[in-house]
């Protein structure tokens, strides 16, 4: 572990940025923790509870003052909006690793080019897939029994009784926004369609429910990963499983595999992700395995620079781990096809 490491959290008293905060203190009481947004005063009262954390103000259009005053950084977590990448470049300027969460498949190609033609000298990790890499981690666990896949399709219900916060509700607005143009690979080719005339039918136990596709950074991961035909990330609304159950909403995520086993047997597998606590929770857990393997907070040597996505920067095994040790149950079923 760096010494001393110390994270910026701009976003970090949102509800997304405060559930990274508290899952990093859960594990590790050493490193400082600096939440930052333009209201300092919100995030009062989480730093207090955090314990060697402090509340700065940040605006994300001008961020050089905020970096000044506060000093060297190892990571800096951008669990907010930052469309001209100003938190991106102040951290390769400033020699600190960096963590964006909110970038879609369209928005990735500046970053790329930028990274490859000067080689950023800590990590810099692409983490705009839903739940901060989380369905594409346990995704990729699961595809590993398979010597061929044909399709991958995700889907993430989202509870109206879970607050997801303003950021990721703008995101999945039906009315447009995001969905009104999405990449996937469809058929062993790339593909742009427009959402709303592209919607899937999911079956969630006794549900039928529409998924409306989103241009998230697991269609491309999963896709050089398995090499599959087709792969999208569908967002579906209904009741959870803990709504269900016990009436306290959970956040739940459905992963379809369909291919031939190593054995030689052709199946669809169906892996159930659930987080009791929701999808602020469960995204923050995402963020945190990367964290963890950046700083080497696991115990291993602090990863190299370099620009990476979740998939290629964590242990499956042991983010999966993490995942469980926070209460996250993962479930998989094998049908014959």
């Amino acid at each position: 572990m760096k010494s001393h490491s110390r994270i910026l959290i701009a976003g970090g008293y949102g509800l997304i940025g405060s559930n990274i905060a508290r899952h990093v203190r859960a594990i590790n009481k050493e490193v400082e923790i600096i939440v930052a947004g333009r209201n300092p005063e919100k995030g009062a009262e989480l730093a207090q509870e955090l314990s060697n954390s402090r509340s700065v103000f940040l605006d994300i259009n001008d961020v050089s003052p905020t970096l000044s005053d506060v000093g060297k950084i190892d990571l800096i977590v951008a669990a907010l909006q930052d469309p001209a990448d100003n938190l991106l470049h102040a951290a390769i300027a400033h020699n600190s690793a960096h963590i964006g969460i909110t970038k879609l498949a369209d928005d990735v190609g500046a970053i790329t080019f930028a990274a490859l033609q000067s080689p950023p000298k800590q990590p810099i990790v692409l983490l705009g897939h839903s739940d901060g890499g989380v369905n594409t981690i346990v995704s990729k666990k699961a595809s590993q029994d398979f010597q061929s896949i044909h399709s991958i399709a995700i889907a993430a219900l989202y509870d109206p009784l879970d607050p997801i916060g303003p950021m990721n509700a703008s995101d999945f607005d039906n009315s447009g926004g995001l969905l009104d143009r999405v990449l996937l690979r469809s058929d062993g080719k790339w593909k742009w369609f427009e959402s709303n005339k592209n919607l899937r039918k999911v079956t969630i136990g006794d549900d039928l429910l529409d998924g409306y596709p989103v241009p998230l950074l697991d269609i491309p991961s999963l896709a050089g990963i398995t090499q599959a035909s087709n792969v999208r990330w569908d967002y579906v609304q209904g009741e959870s499983i803990g709504t269900k159950a016990v009436g306290i909403s959970s956040h739940d995520v459905y992963i379809d595999i369909e291919g031939v086993l190593k054995s030689g047997e052709a199946v669809q597998r169906r892996v159930i992700i659930s987080d009791p606590h929701g999808q602020a929770h469960l995204t923050g857990l995402g963020v945190l395995v990367s964290i963890e393997r950046i700083l080497g907070l696991d115990g291993q040597p602090a990863a190299k620079g370099g620009l990476y996505l979740p998939e290629t920067l964590v242990s499956p095994h042991a983010a999966i781990q993490r995942f469980k040790d926070f209460g996250v149950t993962i479930e998989q079923v094998d049908s014959s096809r």
